[in-house]
């Protein structure tokens, strides 16, 4: 592999113009670690179902709604959200302006991409990351209960997935980063996102 100097980095490509195997072994070992949680986390889909289910049966047929249901649902279903939030930006499934995205060239796309992880992605889920964390560790210090219902559960567990999601998010950032670095500079794609309809 050829290591040439370039003004105050190195370029990212081997003799044989691809990624260097650094760089890939890097995209690699992030995207298989968002692909393994992504598959974990998508399991809470299971007893999210499952409450809801058990909440329509116990209040429809038998009359005897819990105090429980709500509270698990909205939990369970925010975690989900929150906790996919890195597998799908690795998927590519957050929204972009199609209709002028796909008319940018890919070193262009690279160059947009670059920018935005570095200005607006990275500063500001770092930003999130520090004030939630503070308030989870808050809500862990109280003991803080929920009050929307009367089954009031403690909140601190599911006020830390907002930190943990965050830290997932930036983990895979990192890979999405490098990507677009390489875009930017090459004009070739290491990994094209097919568009996912919603």
């Amino acid at each position: 592999m050829t290591v040439d100097e370039c003004k105050g980095g190195t370029h990212l490509t081997d003799m044989s113009g691809g990624p260097s195997p650094a760089l890939s072994r890097i995209i690699r070992t992030i995207d298989w670690f968002t692909d393994r949680t992504g598959m974990v986390i998508a399991w809470l889909a299971v007893p999210l179902v499952g409450a809801v289910t058990y909440e329509v049966v116990s209040r429809y047929l038998f009359n005897a709604p819990t105090i429980w249901s709500f509270d698990v649902t909205y939990m369970l279903y925010g975690a989900l959200f929150m906790l996919g939030a890195a597998f799908a930006l690795h998927k590519g499934a957050h929204i972009r302006t199609d209709f002028f995205w796909e008319k940018f060239s890919v070193r262009k796309k690279g160059v947009i991409d670059t920018i935005s992880y570095v200005v607006f992605f990275f500063p500001s889920i770092a930003m999130l990351f520090v004030i939630s964390w503070n308030e989870a560790v808050y809500a862990l210090l109280i003991n803080e209960t929920s009050d929307q219902t009367p089954w009031r559960p403690i909140l601190w567990p599911f006020k830390f997935v907002v930190p943990i999601s965050c830290l997932l998010l930036m983990i895979q950032g990192i890979s999405e980063l490098l990507k677009s670095f390489y875009m930017a500079r090459t004009g070739v794609e290491l990994e094209h996102k097919e568009k996912i309809e919603v």
